[in-house]
């Protein structure tokens, strides 16, 4: 297996002195060098050959020794010296100091067909900023990474990749719950790509430590490699850099609420510097539609990261770089009005988006109070979101309301339950929505096919991923398999996957991993 290394990151920017992975503070440096832990009995459970391709390796590779164990850890590539990256963070709105990869080690970068890709193991040990925990990761939420990453990617969202997902042969302690009933699992290793995962963090952490020289250092690396179109100099130069960060993390929320995605624990060194969906911890889709919904148990009780407020996260998450990239700008005013701006642009593309969701086109002076009534209708029952838009697609011009509400009754959870209250305000609904479509110049089948490739029938439901884990863990891997070749074509009606086109079953109402999930990963 030969991969062209091009280790930019750690050629370029300062490193640790220290080469042990003793916990500690780390100072003036933006990563540290590491060695993985060496597994004991790694064992391949998935592949993604599409990942495997776009970085460089044939398909008859993934099933080879060499291939397991260098992304077990078991070896490292040659050429290249793994490495912890360093960066700090707000969790939860509150100053966390330093954090960084606490159990993510770069294997090193690649390049192939003039792209660099960076290789991330995740769960393959400590480093010198994990803390008190022991830098492993479970099988049950490494599934949940690797699955999820590339379901992402297919429904168009923008996002971290997934090579890997290999199982170690050892057993790792957790107490998945936080409840003091701790209980070993089998641990596991993601491989994860990105072209790079620098975070809002990694700028917050010289900020703090007033390292503005590193600051510098780090925000002209990022700019060189990953804005080039950004050829001003000075003040200038940072300003248009966080524009371009503050747009391209606009446009990730925008696709989050569209397939109604919840991160679940979007705190700062969780945002990646490129606007991709990276660190899947306790995410979720929303099941029913409600805007106050979490999937994160350490966020059940303020819902700070709730989906409905995801963009004011976001915003909020861009206050804290700018604050960070303030030093080397030391101009408030422009900040400020990007940041003003971020969510007044947010308002138009989510109109935009929802718009198209319901395959509405023309525009139309009530587009946004028909958009707000169908959120407030949702909430009256218990309704499927994924399923709604979808049948929503086969409503017809000419048809009355009753017909429409017929039509998407299968994603109501209890359609015997719904009042003459409830549907009454349905049917009002239906009858501004049956005349806004008449407005349009679309046919029928045109307006079908164009609401089909942006409301997906298949997403990843957290019962699904848990039906995986809870196979993989008798060690049958069928369902990692099914459900990634399902997710592939999430937009495509795949009739004979007609059996995840389902709503939520009853038995996974309240199951653990199957409505909220723990960050114990």
């Amino acid at each position: 297996m030969q991969l062209k290394i091009n280790n930019r990151f750690s050629a370029e920017l300062p490193a640790d002195n220290n080469e042990t992975s003793v916990t500690r503070q780390v100072l003036n440096a933006c990563f540290s060098y590491v060695t993985p832990r060496i597994p004991s009995n790694p064992k391949l459970v998935h592949a993604t050959k599409e990942v495997a391709k776009m970085i460089g390796i044939a398909e008859e590779e993934l099933s080879s020794t060499d291939f397991v164990e260098l992304f077990s850890g078991k070896k490292t590539l040659s050429k290249s010296r793994p490495y912890a990256m360093a960066y700090a963070g707000h969790q939860f709105g509150n100053w966390a100091g330093q954090l960084g990869d606490g159990r993510a080690i770069v294997l090193g970068e690649i390049e192939h067909n003039n792209q660099n890709w960076m290789l991330q193991l995740k769960g393959a040990g400590s480093t010198p900023y994990s803390r008190r925990a022991d830098g492993l990761a479970v099988l049950r939420s490494s599934i949940r990474e690797h699955l999820c990453s590339e379901a992402m990617h297919y429904l168009g969202v923008p996002t971290t990749r997934s090579l890997s997902l290999i199982s170690t042969g050892d057993e790792v302690l957790r107490d998945m719950m936080y409840d003091g009933n701790a209980d070993y699992e089998k641990g596991a290793v993601v491989c994860r790509v990105a072209p790079t995962f620098i975070r809002f963090g990694n700028f917050e952490l010289f900020s703090a430590q007033n390292d503005l020289e590193n600051l510098k250092k780090l925000a002209d690396f990022t700019i060189k490699y990953y804005y080039p179109e950004i050829t001003t100099d000075g003040v200038e130069k940072y300003i248009q850099f966080f524009h371009k960060v503050a747009n391209k993390t606009r446009e990730m929320i925008v696709h989050w609420q569209r397939v109604g995605f919840v991160h679940g624990v979007m705190n700062t060194d969780n945002m990646s510097i490129l606007g991709l969906t990276i660190d899947y911890g306790p995410y979720g889709w929303l099941e029913d539609y409600n805007p106050n919904w979490t999937p994160n148990t350490t966020d059940r009780e303020h819902k700070r990261y709730r989906f409905g407020n995801q963009p004011d996260v976001a915003q909020w998450n861009l206050f804290q770089l700018a604050n960070a990239l303030y030093p080397l700008i030391e101009e408030a005013s422009e900040l400020e009005k990007i940041l003003n701006d971020f969510k007044t642009l947010y308002n138009v593309d989510y109109v935009d988006m929802m718009k198209s969701k319901l395959g509405l086109e023309k525009f139309h002076k009530n587009d946004e109070k028909l958009i707000s009534e169908l959120e407030n209708v949702l909430q009256l029952s218990e309704t499927d979101i994924t399923i709604f838009f979808r049948e929503l697609s086969k409503i017809k011009k000419g048809i009355n309301s009753n017909e429409g509400i017929l039509i998407i009754t299968d994603a109501f959870y209890f359609p015997n339950k719904t009042t003459s209250i409830i549907r009454e305000n349905w049917n009002n609904w239906f009858t501004k929505y049956l005349e806004r479509i008449n407005f349009e110049d679309n046919s029928d089948k045109v307006r079908k096919e164009k609401m089909d490739k942006v409301n997906p029938k298949y997403v990843l439901r957290n019962y699904m991923a848990q039906m995986a884990i809870d196979a993989a863990n008798n060690e049958d891997y069928s369902l990692i398999n099914e459900l990634h070749e399902l997710l592939k074509n999430p937009y495509q009606e795949q009739p004979n996957s007609d059996k995840w086109y389902a709503k939520r079953p009853n038995w996974a109402r309240e199951k653990i991993g199957c409505s909220m999930l723990s960050c114990s990963s």
